[in-house]
């Protein structure tokens, strides 16, 4: 069960937006991540919990900042309800896509683990609703996904496996690269992995 230390910055002037402490664990029924977010000084800031099923579609999703909370799942497509912590300005939304997005390295993970591309093979297409932060306001995007290189590394608890992504915004162009090992991302624009407590999992 891997649990570590993430620092969320802006990918474009590096300011630190948020710590992520986590953990995870893949299952025989899918995978689960949890995690709390505090800022740089050390405040509460959210929260995310996120299932997936065997086949990496999100079955259950709840994030929390400090004004507003979303639930969803993949139901006819993605399903979700946003909502302030009273309940008065809950609005429901439907969109014909594939997973959810966001912030948290969680995401990344989860949309690896449903398209599970081969190396040099065909990149993939997807939509996924994004959250932005600090609101939580959904937002509809879709992407490019290609593998790009699966390699062992030698390390004391055996070889580590890093895949590297290569994801390309289809209404921009714009592409980055993602790198990850299991259910841990290693590195990602605004993301790096501070600590890691115990080895990434290895998905079935």
């Amino acid at each position: 069960m891997p649990r570590g230390r993430y620092s969320l910055h802006d990918p474009h002037d590096h300011t630190p937006l948020a710590e992520e402490h986590f953990q995870c664990a893949v299952g025989p029924s899918g995978w689960r991540y949890v995690s709390r977010l505090t800022t740089p000084t050390g405040d509460h800031r959210g929260s995310v919990d996120l299932t997936l099923d065997e086949l990496g579609r999100p079955i259950r999703l709840e994030l929390h900042t400090t004004d507003w909370q979303v639930r969803g799942a993949a139901l006819d497509g993605i399903t979700w309800v946003r909502t302030d912590p009273t309940g008065a300005q809950a609005t429901e939304g439907t969109v014909r896509a594939h997973a959810f997005a966001g912030s948290s390295p969680a995401f990344l993970v989860a949309t690896s683990r449903l398209l599970r591309l081969t190396p040099s093979g065909p990149a993939a297409r997807l939509r996924l609703v994004a959250f932005t932060d600090p609101v939580l306001a959904p937002r509809t995007v879709d992407q490019s996904w290609a593998l790009l290189n699966s390699e062992a590394h030698t390390t004391d608890n055996g070889p580590l496996v890093v895949d590297e992504y290569q994801v390309t915004a289809l209404d921009t162009g714009e592409r980055h690269t993602v790198h990850i090992s299991g259910d841990v991302v290693l590195a990602a624009p605004g993301i790096e992995l501070e600590d890691l407590e115990t080895p990434p999992s290895v998905f079935p």
